[in-house]
Protein backbone atom coordinates (compact mmCIF):
# COMPACT_ATOMS: atom_id res chain seq x y z
CA UNK A 1 0.00 0.00 0.00
CA UNK A 2 1.35 3.71 -0.55
CA UNK A 3 1.08 6.18 2.15
CA UNK A 4 2.99 9.18 2.47
CA UNK A 5 5.07 9.99 5.66
CA UNK A 6 6.01 13.40 6.80
CA UNK A 7 5.06 14.59 2.86
CA UNK A 8 8.15 11.69 2.03
CA UNK A 9 5.94 8.20 -0.36
CA UNK A 10 6.30 5.10 1.33
CA UNK A 11 5.19 1.78 0.38
CA UNK A 12 4.47 -0.79 2.92
CA UNK A 13 2.93 -3.89 3.62
CA UNK A 14 1.00 -3.50 7.03
CA UNK A 15 -2.33 -2.44 7.21
CA UNK A 16 -2.73 -0.46 10.44
CA UNK A 17 -1.08 2.73 11.72
CA UNK A 18 0.87 0.67 14.58
CA UNK A 19 2.12 -1.94 11.99
CA UNK A 20 3.45 0.54 9.29
CA UNK A 21 5.00 2.88 12.19
CA UNK A 22 7.06 -0.75 13.24
CA UNK A 23 8.20 -1.40 9.25
CA UNK A 24 8.91 1.92 9.22
CA UNK A 25 11.62 1.80 12.01
CA UNK A 26 9.25 4.61 13.71
CA UNK A 27 8.99 2.53 17.09
CA UNK A 28 9.78 5.25 19.61
CA UNK A 29 7.09 5.79 22.59
CA UNK A 30 7.24 9.19 22.76
CA UNK A 31 6.05 9.67 19.15
CA UNK A 32 2.26 11.56 17.98
CA UNK A 33 0.59 10.85 15.17
CA UNK A 34 -1.81 12.08 12.89
CA UNK A 35 -3.60 10.16 10.11
CA UNK A 36 -4.96 12.44 7.30
CA UNK A 37 -4.65 15.61 9.47
CA UNK A 38 -6.36 14.07 12.78
CA UNK A 39 -4.55 12.99 15.97
CA UNK A 40 -4.56 9.39 16.58
CA UNK A 41 -3.58 8.27 20.68
CA UNK A 42 -1.00 5.41 20.71
CA UNK A 43 -3.68 3.82 21.92
CA UNK A 44 -5.50 4.05 18.83
CA UNK A 45 -2.95 2.77 16.66
CA UNK A 46 -3.04 -0.69 16.94
CA UNK A 47 -7.05 -0.40 15.51
CA UNK A 48 -6.48 2.56 13.17
CA UNK A 49 -6.84 1.02 9.54
CA UNK A 50 -4.78 2.33 6.69
CA UNK A 51 -6.35 2.52 2.95
CA UNK A 52 -3.71 3.40 -0.01
CA UNK A 53 -2.88 7.32 -0.20
CA UNK A 54 -3.26 7.82 3.31
CA UNK A 55 -1.32 10.87 4.70
CA UNK A 56 0.84 10.48 8.30
CA UNK A 57 2.57 12.83 10.02
CA UNK A 58 4.78 11.77 12.71
CA UNK A 59 6.38 14.41 15.32
CA UNK A 60 9.09 13.48 17.86
CA UNK A 61 10.03 15.47 20.77
CA UNK A 62 13.35 17.38 20.78
CA UNK A 63 15.59 18.68 23.70
CA UNK A 64 17.05 22.63 23.40
CA UNK A 65 15.57 25.38 22.90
Amino acid sequence: MKITVNAKPHEVSASTLDGALNELGLISPALATALNGAFVSRAKRVETVLTDGDRIEVLAPMQGG
